[in-house]
């Protein structure tokens, strides 16, 4: 399994940011993929999830109505398009599979994050 994040950078408050994520090694279109986030001391916080087929979303409070998460299953990609961003967005963001296996096990898969940084 592998995920690579990419679309991060530095931006001003209000303004947009998209993240992508290129997955590889599974069967993308058979799993909900998450965009999680963590800052410095901070603990590992859920931003979105999408269903497989993409129909389902689920945000926290904090970004709901300004960021909006989607998958391409034909191009293994999940994206976060971040509108109307907070100096509080600012953190690495990380795309994130989980895996059960046969015996109930699960197993989370991480990308290696992409750094969002909203100042003024």
């Amino acid at each position: 399994v592998q995920l690579v994040e990419s679309g991060g950078g530095l931006v001003q408050p209000g303004e947009s940011l998209r993240l992508s994520c290129a997955a590889s090694g599974f069967t993308f279109s058979g799993y909900t993929m998450n965009w999680y986030r963590q800052g410095p001391g901070k603990e590992r916080e859920l931003v979105a999830a999408v269903s497989s087929a993409g129909g389902s979303t689920n945000y926290t409070d904090s970004v709901k109505g300004r960021f909006t998460i989607s998958r391409d299953n034909a191009k293994n990609t999940v994206y976060l398009q971040m509108n109307s961003l907070k100096l509080e967005d600012t953190e690495v963001y990380y795309c994130n599979v989980r895996m059960t296996s046969r015996w109930g096990l699960k197993y989370d898969y991480w990308g290696q994050g992409t750094q969002v940084t909203v100042a003024s």
